[in-house]
C-alpha cells in the first residue's frame, strides 16, 4: 500500500537529511497517503502555521509525488516559490520520480496524471462559480486552512467601486436620474457616520432601503441582465438573505465602495466539498481535535480529523500572566500595562533578540510605540519589517500574523490583551447580530474560537526558542474561558514572575 511505501521513503529521507525538528512527519505522511488511497476527506491540524516556515510540508509533498494519479495542490502564491525551488526538487531527487508538475489556474488536460499547483483564489473561484476549470473527483490538498474562511469570504464578496456607478449609468441611460440620486444620498449619509479605526460601516436600514428601491426598479423593468458584470454580482449577493452589507470610505477623496457577502458560508460551500475528496491542512483552527465549530461554519461534513500537539520537550513556552492587573476595559489598564512592558523590556535588555509587543487597539498601539520610541530610540518600530537585531516591534495581531515568517523568532512576545474580535468592528458586529438573531451563543461559537486560533498562530515562532510569552489580560485569571486560553497556549510553563535568568546573556563573539 502507498502508506507503507511513503513511510519507508520518508523515514529514510529524514534520516539522510537529519531533519527531526517536527516529530509528526511520518504519521502525517501516512494519513495523507491513506486519504488519497481511500478518497476520503480529512482535516489535519499540525500545530505549526503554514506561513511560519511550513515545516510539515514534506509530510504531504512526498505522498503527493508518489501518488500515481492526478491531484491538485492548493497553496498561497507566496508559498509556491519555496515548494518549487526547494522542497519538491529535494524530494524528487530522493525518490527519482518523473511525475509531471505544473502551476496554473486550470487542469492541463484530460490525460494529465501529474500534480497541479494552484492558488486558493483560482481554485475557489472555479469551484464556487462552477467554471469547469478543474474536473470533479480529483483529490485536492489545501494547505493553510487557517485562512480558508477569509479566502472564501473574499471570493464571495461582491464589490462596487466608485467608478462602477458611471458604468451603471451608461448601461441604463433611462435610469440615470434615479441612479444619480441614490449615489448622492448614499454619499451624504455614509459620510455622516463617525470615524472608526476600521474605516468601514454597516449600512443602516434607510441606506439599504435606497439600494433596495434601485434593485426593485431594475428587476421590474427586467434590466438586471443588461447591467455590467460587477453590478450583476452585487445584486445577486444583495438579493440573498441573510447578507452582510458594508461600505468603505475614502474620506480624503469623498468616495465610497460597497461590499456585500453572505453571512452564512456553510450553505454556499456544502456542495463544493462534495465535488472531490479534500485534504485540509493548517496550523490550529480549533482547540477541539474534531474541529466541530470550524467544520460547521464552513459546511464541512463527516471527515477524518486529526490534531497534532506541540512537543512538550522542545516547544514549550514560558508563560507569564500577571495577576491583579486592571481589566482592559478600565481607565487604569493603560498605565498598568505600560509599567509591565517597561519592566519586561528592562529585564530582557541584556539578551540580544527581537521583542514583539502586540497591541491591537489602534490609538493605544500608536501611543505605546511613541512612548517607547522616546526611551529606546530607533530600536522601536511600529509595523515595519526592517528592524535591528535587537529591535522592538509594536504591532497589531493582523500585521504579526501576516509577516511573522520574515522575522527571527522573538525572545519575548508581549500580548497586551486577548485577540477577541472587537464588536466596534462593523463586520464583527454584523456576524454577532446574526448569531443573536438565531439565538446562538455568539461568544462561544464565533469570538472565542477566533481568539484562540489567533493566539496559537501568534506564539508559534516563540515555541522554536522556548521563549517568554507575557499576556497582560487579567481576564485569563478571572473569566470562565480562561482555562481554554491556557489550553490553547499549552504546552507551557506558567510563571508567577519574570527575572533576568529567563533571558541569559548570549555572547556572539
Amino acid at each position: 500500500m502507498i502508506e507503507v511505501e511513503v513511510h519507508q521513503q520518508l523515514r529514510a529521507f529524514l534520516r539522510q537529511q537529519g531533519e527531526s525538528c517536527w516529530p509528526h512527519h511520518l504519521t502525517m505522511a501516512r494519513l495523507v497517503a491513506r486519504a488519497l488511497r481511500l478518497g476520503r476527506s480529512s482535516l489535519i491540524q499540525t500545530g505549526a502555521p503554514s506561513g511560519y516556515h511550513g515545516r510539515y510540508r514534506i509530510s504531504y509533498l512526498l505522498p503527493a509525488l508518489m501518488w500515481t494519479e492526478g491531484l491538485v495542490l492548493v497553496v498561497p502564491a507566496a508559498v509556491q516559490s519555496r515548494l518549487l525551488k526547494v522542497d519538491i526538487p529535494r524530494l524528487q531527487q530522493w525518490i527519482s520520480t518523473t511525475k509531471p508538475i505544473q502551476v496554473g489556474s486550470r487542469w492541463p488536460s484530460d490525460t494529465f496524471q501529474g500534480l497541479l499547483i494552484t492558488t486558493p483564489e483560482a481554485w475557489l473561484s472555479d469551484r464556487l462559480q462552477h467554471s469547469g476549470h478543474f474536473p470533479d473527483h480529483i483529490p485536492t490538498l489545501i494547505d493553510g486552512i487557517d485562512d480558508l474562511e477569509a479566502w472564501v469570504q473574499n471570493q464571495l464578496t461582491a464589490k462596487v467601486m466608485p467608478n462602477h456607478w458611471d458604468a451603471l449609468m451608461r448601461a441604463c441611460p433611462t435610469q440615470i436620474d434615479l441612479i444619480r440620486d441614490v449615489r448622492i444620498y448614499l454619499t451624504r449619509s455614509l459620510f455622516q457616520h463617525p470615524e472608526n479605526p476600521y474605516n468601514c460601516y454597516r449600512l443602516e436600514d434607510q441606506e439599504q432601503d435606497a439600494l433596495f428601491d434601485l434593485w426593485r426598479v431594475f428587476q421590474g423593468k427586467e434590466l438586471l441582465d443588461q447591467l455590467p458584470e460587477v453590478w450583476q454580482a452585487f445584486w445577486e449577493q444583495f438579493s440573498c438573505s441573510p447578507h452582510l452589507l458594508w461600505a468603505r470610505l475614502d474620506r480624503a477623496q469623498g468616495k465610497f465602495s460597497l461590499n456585500c457577502r453572505p453571512l452564512e458560508l456553510a450553505d454556499q460551500l456544502d456542495l463544493m466539498w462534495q465535488l472531490q475528496p479534500v485534504i485540509l491542512m493548517g496550523g490550529a483552527v480549533e482547540l477541539d481535535a474534531q474541529a466541530v465549530i470550524y467544520r460547521q461554519r464552513l459546511g464541512l461534513g463527516d471527515m477524518t480529523c486529526v490534531k497534532f500537539a506541540p512537543d512538550r520537550q522542545q516547544e514549550s513556552i514560558q508563560l507569564y500572566v500577571p495577576d491583579r492587573l486592571p481589566f482592559p476595559n478600565t481607565p487604569e489598564f493603560q498605565p498598568a500595562m505600560m509599567l509591565e512592558i517597561r519592566h519586561l523590556l528592562m529585564i530582557s535588555a541584556e539578551r540580544p533578540g527581537l521583542t514583539v509587543l502586540l497591541v491591537d487597539d489602534t490609538p493605544l498601539k500608536a501611543q505605546v510605540a511613541s512612548v517607547l520610541a522616546a526611551e529606546y530610540g530607533s530600536r522601536v518600530q511600529m509595523e515595519r519589517t526592517c528592524l535591528d537585531d535587537n529591535g522592538i516591534l509594536v504591532s497589531g495581531w493582523q500585521f504579526w500574523q501576516t509577516h511573522q515568517a520574515v522575522f527571527p523568532a522573538p525572545q519575548l512576545l508581549v500580548m497586551a490583551t486577548l485577540p477577541i474580535p472587537s464588536l466596534e468592528n462593523p463586520l464583527v458586529a454584523g456576524r454577532v447580530a446574526a448569531y443573536k438573531k438565531n439565538r446562538q451563543d455568539w461568544f462561544r461559537l464565533y469570538l472565542l474560537p477566533e481568539a484562540l486560533s489567533t493566539l496559537q498562530r501568534a506564539i508559534a515562532p516563540v515555541r522554536e526558542t522556548q521563549g517568554v510569552v507575557a499576556l497582560l489580560d487579567n481576564r485569563v485569571n478571572h473569566r470562565s474561558y480562561g482555562q481554554q486560553v491556557l489550553e490553547a497556549l499549552s504546552p507551557m510553563a506558567r510563571l508567577s514572575y519574570v527575572d533576568t535568568s529567563l533571558f541569559p546573556h548570549v555572547d556572539y563573539r
